[in-house]
């Protein structure tokens, strides 16, 4: 049937936007398709994302700030992304049929399909890579970890080196769960390998490198037939110390410099609302700010969550900084700690690794010195955390005050509470620490 001239078929809207909405584990915030046609709006993950330090909200940029390498990366990848849904757009719009916002995310998939056939291991490599040029070098690991251990699994079940993704099904990842319960892996690994490996098909579904029908993982307790994450038992046993154990610690007199460094870490981080040893080591003097009334206060930014923290320094932290002033403060800039040096640890793999070594030594230092104090506990920097949080529940302080979430599953959760009172109200919560 011919078509008329009364009608003529209008092109759907393509564009990308960032959606601060929707917060990824992180802490960054994903960039996202969105396809307009008849009033209505779909959206579709791109995968990339960014932090929000480093989006200009009054003008919808990227700030200068951001790397420049990575910022001309992260604009052609955004490109390529929307040049794809406007490619596909225009295509329907030029055959002048009726369509909707659905049928343009359909045509577009259904284009990168025909054009490329990824599988398991090479799209996961292809994260890997991604990470890497962003400099998110955690991402990057797990992924490059998920992938080592899928390899090994793949070899051995099913004699090659990759599979096609309509072959990662539930008996695939049943099979793998017995392979990995066979060396000994935990509970809480087994819930994170799985986690990681959803991650990595949810991303491949958005981009279009997967079909939805074999997806192996239950979305909700009615899917009884699907590969449950949900089945591994998680909890641990919170591990803190007393206030009084915390005290006996603190008397202790270290023999070498390693070993104080290794006390003072852990007795900055209690008594500055259980900051972990990643944000510890790269705080700066800048950091550390006095009030018209003398109090030295700090203020930080969680790199996990992007959390903003302000915090009254009481005077066993003060006092840590103090020793240490005369040995690492050059300019406002200096590290607080000696753990990081500006002219040696400038990328972020070098930055990556020299925090591992350290973290490795401290904890070492700990597990030494705790029965010097009659600690039975294994002492690590993540027990100042947890005992941060259990000395103030155990004085009385409200848990909403403390926000439970130190031992909670959720990081937003700290956020919400931490934003809800102001600086008076929580300075009063940390006088209970002494």
């Amino acid at each position: 049937m011919s078509k008329t001239t009364e009608h003529k078929e209008g092109k759907a809207t393509v564009s990308v936007i960032y959606k601060v909405g929707k917060t990824l584990a992180d802490g960054s915030h994903p960039f996202l398709i969105r396809i307009t046609k008849h009033r209505k709006q779909i959206f579709r993950s791109t995968g990339l994302s960014l932090h929000p330090k480093y989006w200009n909200p009054d003008k919808q940029e990227i700030r200068r700030s951001y790397p420049d390498d990575l910022r001309k990366k992260l604009l052609a990848d955004l490109d390529k992304w929307e040049r794809k849904y406007r490619d596909a757009a225009d295509s329907l719009a030029d055959a002048d049929e009726r369509h909707d916002a659905d049928a343009v995310l359909a045509h577009a998939i259904k284009d990168r399909t025909a054009l490329r056939r990824v599988q398991l291991l090479e799209f996961t490599d292809e994260l890997v890579t991604g990470f890497e040029q962003a400099g998110q070098l955690g991402n990057a690991g797990t992924y490059r970890d998920l992938r080592n251990q899928l390899s090994k699994f793949i070899k051995a079940e099913f004699g090659t080196t990759d599979v096609p993704f309509e072959r990662v099904t539930v008996p695939f990842c049943t099979k793998w769960e017995t392979a990995l319960r066979a060396n000994g892996l935990m509970e809480t690994t087994l819930s994170f390998r799985f986690r990681t490996l959803r991650a990595v098909l949810n991303k491949a579904i958005a981009g279009g490198s997967m079909k939805t029908d074999s997806y192996p993982f239950a979305r909700n307790g009615a899917e009884i037939h699907k590969f449950s994450i949900g089945k591994f038992d998680v909890s641990t046993t919170k591990r803190a110390i007393s206030r009084e154990a915390v005290r006996r610690f603190e008397a202790l007199t270290p023999e070498t410099d390693r070993q104080r460094l290794a006390m003072d870490v852990f007795l900055f981080s209690f008594y500055c609302g259980g900051i972990n040893f990643v944000d510890l080591a790269q705080l700066r003097w800048r950091d550390v700010k006095t009030n018209d009334e003398g109090t030295q206060r700090l203020h930080y930014e969680r790199q996990k969550t992007g959390g903003k923290f302000s915090l009254k320094l009481l005077p066993p932290a003060a006092a840590i900084l103090a020793r240490y002033h005369p040995r690492t403060f050059i300019s406002r800039d200096s590290y607080l700690f000696p753990i990081l040096d500006a002219a040696f640890h400038q990328t972020p793999t070098q930055v990556k690794n020299r925090l591992h070594k350290i973290l490795g030594q401290v904890n070492h230092d700990l597990k030494h010195l705790a029965p010097l104090a009659g600690i039975d506990t294994h002492l690590t920097t993540y027990v100042a955390r947890h005992s941060f949080a259990t000395s103030l529940r155990k004085g009385g302080v409200a848990t909403g005050l403390i926000s439970e979430a130190m031992g909670h599953k959720s990081e937003a959760v700290t956020m919400v509470y931490l934003d809800s009172f102001d600086s008076d109200t929580l300075d009063s919560v940390f006088d209970h620490l002494l």
